[in-house]
This record gives C-alpha cells, structure tokens and sequence, in this order.
C-alpha cells in the first residue's frame, strides 16, 4: 500500500512480520511473533538486521494486528531496526497490549524510552565501544529502566566487557531491572564471556542468541 493511502497516524513501515522462537531477554524459547519495523538510525558493526535500514512496505496499524493474530500468539515482540524511529510505534504497541499479549520491544537505546504503554517490557540496548556506536547512548533512559524491563550489553571483546562492567557497577543496573550480557555472534566465545562472568562475581544474566543456533542468521527467524 502506498505511504499517501493510509491516515498518518496509522501507519508504519513494516519490514516483515513472522513467527519464530524468541532467542533473547526474560521470555527465550517462548513462541513469539515478531513485528520488525524498518529503519534504524545507528549502524552497529555487528548488525544482523542491516536489510531492515530501507525498504519495508507501509502498513496499517489494524492489518498488522490482523496478521499478528493469525497465529494467536502470547508473545509479541516489536524490534527493528529500530522501532522507536517510527513515531507510531507507540500507538501499536498499546494496541498490541489491549489485544491481550505480553508485548516487548526491543530498542537500541538511542532514542527516548519514555511515553510508551506501562504494560510493555523495554529491551533496551546500551551500545559497547565494540559496537561503534557508544557515543549514541541516551543514558537519561537509564532511570526510566524497571524491574520488568532489561538492559542489553553485546559484547565483542575484553575491551567491552571491562566497559560493561562499569556500566553495571557504577550505575547500580541490577538494582533497577535485568541486566542481559550477550557474545557479539561469531566475535566472542560464549565460554569466554560466562568464565568473566563468573570470575568476577557478576550479577548479570549472560545470554545467547537461541535463534541463531537453531536456524543460523536467517532473516525471518
């Protein structure tokens, strides 16, 4: 559908919308329909979502809850590119959550957090210096952060993994909500990243990406 055809505040462009097994955050191995918006403001060296940059089709906000429930899911999950630089990304998660599912979104951490439905669970992802993105972290969304809601650190080497730790540490993270540290995919062992971990007394939940053992880095899953 063409963006013109579609009232203003009821479309998005979509990227694709598909039903996998999540392999991240607090519901991993749960079946879960994601909705992957297009566009994305960053450009992480480890993206695995670059065809989600452009393209994409304009969508309304009712066809997209029409194709979530066909497959009467419990767990919906908004992610992008990153879905926040869609203004009416807001609108569709709180009609995602009035529907009935547990709705998550996952978000780069660039952008404001605030102003979303209290019933949707934040992933929010604070950029490493590994990402080459951490000069784009808004850390005014760190207080925002609750015990339903998770921070993400993708880790690529010790450098970041000294990073993160701080991160942690001085800003007392595990005191406000999960604390998520991942093996940036085919750069860090997980087994490295867990004996740092545990070495270091850590309390953080170390993570790895389920979908990508089970199906490799496939768009749609």
């Amino acid at each position: 559908m063409r963006r013109d055809e579609l009232p203003a505040d009821q479309r998005l462009r979509i990227t694709e919308i598909f039903h996998s097994i999540q392999g991240e955050a607090d519901t991993v191995g749960w079946p879960t329909v994601f909705v992957r918006l297009t566009g994305c403001p960053l450009r992480c060296q480890y993206c695995d979502t670059a065809y989600a940059f452009d393209g994409g089709e304009w969508v309304s906000i009712e066809n997209v809850l029409c194709r979530v429930a066909e497959y009467a899911p419990r767990y919906v999950t908004v992610t992008g590119g990153e879905p926040l630089a869609q203004k009416n990304c807001i609108n569709l998660l709180t009609r995602l959550c009035n529907a009935g599912y547990r709705v998550s979104i996952e978000t780069g951490g660039s952008l404001p957090i605030t102003g979303m439905d209290a019933r949707v669970t934040r992933v929010v992802d604070m950029k490493t210096p590994g990402s080459g993105e951490c000069g784009r972290n808004l850390y005014e969304n760190i207080p925002q952060l609750r015990r339903q809601d998770q921070v993400k650190f993708v880790i690529c080497d010790r450098g970041d993994y000294e990073w993160s730790r701080r991160m942690v540490l001085e800003r007392k993270l595990v005191e406000q909500c999960q604390v998520l540290f991942s093996p940036s995919h085919e750069q860090l062992k997980a087994v490295e990243l867990a004996d740092w971990i545990l070495a270091d007394r850590l309390p953080v939940r170390l993570q790895l990406q389920l979908h990508k053992y089970l199906w490799g880095n496939v768009p749609g899953h």
